[in-house]
């Protein structure tokens, strides 16, 4: 099991700030996990529709789309952040 957090926008579109899924076994990577999530409903699809924009963190480091995420107890997902 690993502990999912969603932040903002994405928060909002899937209707969830955190959840804990079993991830299946072909889940290796952040872009894989993204992917993943798309199949789990219209929700997901609708608030991951740009995986290229969704910026990942694995217990709270963030990480690229192409890094593993083994040992994530953790893994965050949420838009680019912007500064102001």
């Amino acid at each position: 099991m690993v502990k999912l957090v969603y932040f903002a926008w994405v928060r909002e579109r899937i209707g969830k700030g955190e959840e804990e899924l079993e991830l299946p076994a072909h889940v290796k990577t952040a872009g894989d996990l993204i992917a993943y999530l798309t199949t789990l409903g219209e929700e997901y699809e609708n608030a991951l529709q740009f995986p290229q924009a969704i910026r990942v963190a694995v217990n709270q480091e963030h990480v690229e789309h192409d890094e593993p995420l083994t040992g994530a107890g953790e893994i965050g997902l949420f838009p680019p952040m912007t500064g102001g």
